[in-house]
C-alpha cells in the first residue's frame, strides 16, 4: 500500500532534518514537509533531508495539514494511508511501522499514537498539556463515546477515510476535530503506545501562555461544535 507523510513544520530548521531522516528507510513513498511561514532555513533543511517541500504562508497548524491533504489529491497515485507526524522531534518517526501497521492487516481506519500509554520522557509534556488531553479525552468520551487517551499529532489513516472527514480546522483544533468526526463516522479506531521525548527548541504553543490558553479554548470549543 502506498503511504504519504505529512509533516507541518513552523521554524523547525535544527529538527526537521532528523524527524525526515528516521523515517523507515523504504516504509513509506513520500515524505512531505509543509513549511508553515518559517523565517528560518526550515524548508531547506528539510529537502536537503530528503523531503518534498510545500509552502504554506498563512500561520496554522491546521491549514498545514490541510495543504498537505491537497498535495496528496493532486497526485497522480493517491496514498492509500496519510501519516501525521511533527517537526519538533519528540516522537520517534522509527515507531511508524506500529502505527501503520493495523491499517494494513484492515484491522482498523486510523490509529492515534498515545503517548499516555506509551513511554515519556521526563519534562516532554508540560503539566498543562497532561492536564489538557485528559480533559480532552474525557469530554470525548462524555460527548461522543469514544474512549481516547491522547490527542498525539503522531497519527495514521487510511486516505479514503480522511477525505471521508472533511477536515475544517485551520489551527489548534485539528487534532480533536479528526478524532470526533472520526467517532461521529464510526470509524474503526484504535490507539498504540508511542514514546516522547522532549522537543528540539521551543514550542510556539505550550510554550507560552497565550498559546495555552488559544490551544486550550480551541480545542474546548472544537468538541462542541459538531454535537
Amino acid at each position: 500500500m502506498s503511504i504519504l507523510v505529512i509533516i507541518p513544520a513552523f521554524n523547525e530548521e535544527n529538527s526537521v532534518g532528523n524527524v525526515v531522516r528516521d523515517i523507515p528507510a523504504g516504509f513509506v513513498d513520500e515524505v512531505v514537509v509543509v513549511n508553515n511561514n518559517s523565517n528560518d532555513q526550515t524548508a531547506i533543511e528539510a529537502a536537503r533531508a530528503g523531503a518534498t517541500v510545500l509552502n504554506e504562508p498563512t500561520p496554522g497548524y491546521g491549514r498545514a495539514c490541510l495543504r498537505g491533504i491537497a498535495y496528496a489529491q493532486s497526485r497522480q497515485q493517491k496514498p492509500d494511508v496519510v501519516v501525521f507526524l511533527d517537526a519538533d522531534y519528540s516522537d520517534y518517526p522509527g515507531e511508524m511501522k506500529a502505527l501503520v501497521d493495523p491499517i494494513l492487516l484492515d484491522e482498523v481506519d486510523m490509529v492515534i499514537g498515545s503517548r499516555a500509554r506509551g513511554t515519556r520522557q521526563r519534562g516532554s509534556m508540560t503539566p498543562q498539556q497532561v492536564f489538557g488531553n485528559w480533559l480532552a479525552t474525557t469530554l470525548l468520551y462524555r460527548l461522543y463515546g469514544v474512549r481516547y487517551t491522547d490527542l498525539g499529532p503522531f497519527r495514521a489513516i487510511r486516505f479514503e477515510s480522511l477525505l471521508a472527514l472533511n477536515m475544517q480546522d485551520k489551527t489548534y483544533g485539528w487534532t480533536v476535530e479528526m478524532q470526533l468526526k472520526a467517532a461521529k463516522q464510526r470509524l474503526r479506531i484504535t490507539e498504540v503506545p508511542v514514546s516522547y521525548r522532549k522537543r528540539i527548541g521551543f514550542s510556539k504553543i505550550s510554550g507560552t501562555v497565550k498559546g495555552t490558553v488559544l490551544a486550550g479554548y480551541k480545542i474546548i470549543t472544537t468538541l462542541f461544535k459538531y454535537l
